[in-house]
């Protein structure tokens, strides 16, 4: 009887134990004593209750901030490419674009509303399809071009000279009406006097076409523009320009023609100002135009409003002949205000300031007064900073 009495006894104090331990355990663990209290007498094991993490962190939130703003990207990006160069006619096109827009925006929706990861696996091989199709675009030189940009120059350097085929030198009276004429001209280097920049305003001050002309001792001017290459049904487009609308040609002209359409026939603003260059470099620019021209006639290119424009190339050209030591700069997209960068890098005529290098360059009145003389050359640059008078034909 005492043996059974002190074995209760101890089974007693062994449950106490038990319990104490169990609630100091709840107790640093936070657990309320009510319920380690409750856990332990329903005999049930007392476990602490696992950590809820929060749904998104904040690697998830920002991946998926970048997969929405990705989506949103390829939508508009998409649209428009397929809107101008899908196949088919204009309502085709039209309809093509609409489906993608469409189908992005549900991705979209599906993406961020339910988490779909059907979306996430879905859209990014639509986007590669897309991104083939659009490598596979091929660039030509073979289509119904308006007269203007018909040929692209070429040339053949034999020594000092360079002989260039399809030199355009149209007699404008209208935009409309005109006298086609390709010519074959040969150039002395050796006689290479002169590079003047010219830049032609037709809306915004932040936009201009870009030209060189080159002149030479015998008083012969040759000028060259980087120009889309449109169809006869197209005209220009700044947002086509991006999306392959247009081919990219090399023009080269005689000023009577590619000067004077810009001043009288258009009505342009147009600037030209003398450029500072030791003649190596301005044969080397020279050469490069015809590189350039060349390389087009063998494989052609598309033009990009932002990347393979009138501007970019010539900087493009222009840094391989120094070395590469132009900076970079805003400016070269903005071919507008690409007077004060040069004058920044001291490209034009020393001494002068932005001021009166544009006030002197100003060549549409003289242009307009001048006509179609045969003198226009000589006559344009008539108080332009930096030029001095040039002999009289």
């Amino acid at each position: 009887m005492q043996e059974t009495k002190k074995s209760n006894v101890l089974l007693l104090e062994n449950l106490a134990l038990q319990d104490r331990e169990t609630k100091e355990g709840c107790h640093g663990q936070g657990t309320a004593p009510e319920a380690c209290n409750a856990g332990f007498h329903d005999g049930c094991s007392l476990m602490s209750a696992p950590v809820q993490r929060p749904r998104f962190h904040l690697l998830g939130i920002i991946v998926r901030v970048i997969s929405t703003l990705a989506i949103l990207s390829f939508a508009v990006w998409g649209t428009m490419a397929l809107f101008y160069q899908a196949p088919g006619p204009a309502p085709v096109r039209m309809l093509i674009a609409a489906l993608w827009a469409i189908s992005s925006l549900l991705a979209l929706y599906a993406y961020v509303r339910w988490h779909s990861r059907l979306a996430a696996l879905i859209y990014p091989l639509m986007i590669a399809a897309l991104l083939f199709w659009w490598n596979a675009i091929p660039a030509s030189n073979s289509r119904d071009w308006a007269d203007e940009v018909a040929h692209i120059v070429a040339g053949v350097v034999n020594g000092p000279e360079v002989t260039l085929a399809n030199v355009r030198s149209f007699d404008w009276r209208t935009s409309t009406d005109y006298t086609v004429r390709w010519e074959n001209r040969t150039y002395d280097l050796d006689k290479l006097a002169s590079a003047d920049l010219l830049l032609s305003y037709w809306s915004s001050p932040a936009i201009a076409h870009t030209l060189v002309s080159f002149g030479f001792d015998d008083g012969q001017f040759v000028t060259f523009s980087v120009e889309i290459r449109k169809e006869r049904h197209e005209g220009f487009s700044e947002i086509g320009g991006f999306f392959k609308e247009f081919e990219m040609s090399v023009i080269a002209a005689d000023e009577r023609d590619i000067v004077r359409v810009r001043t009288n026939i258009r009505k342009e603003d147009v600037y030209l100002y003398r450029l500072s260059m030791p003649k190596p470099r301005m044969r080397s620019l020279f050469l490069s135009y015809v590189d350039t021209a060349n390389g087009l006639n063998e494989t052609p290119q598309y033009y990009n409003t932002i990347t393979a424009n009138c501007t970019t190339i010539v900087f493009s050209m222009i840094n391989h002949i120094v070395s590469g030591v132009l900076p970079l700069d805003y400016r070269l997209i903005f071919s507008g205000y690409l007077p004060s960068y040069i004058i920044d890098v001291n490209g034009f005529t020393p001494g002068f300031t932005l001021e009166q290098l544009q006030s002197g360059g100003a060549i549409s009145a003289r242009a307009q007064a001048t006509g179609n003389a045969a003198d226009f050359s000589r006559r344009i640059r008539e108080g332009v900073p930096g030029i001095a008078p040039l002999p009289q034909p």
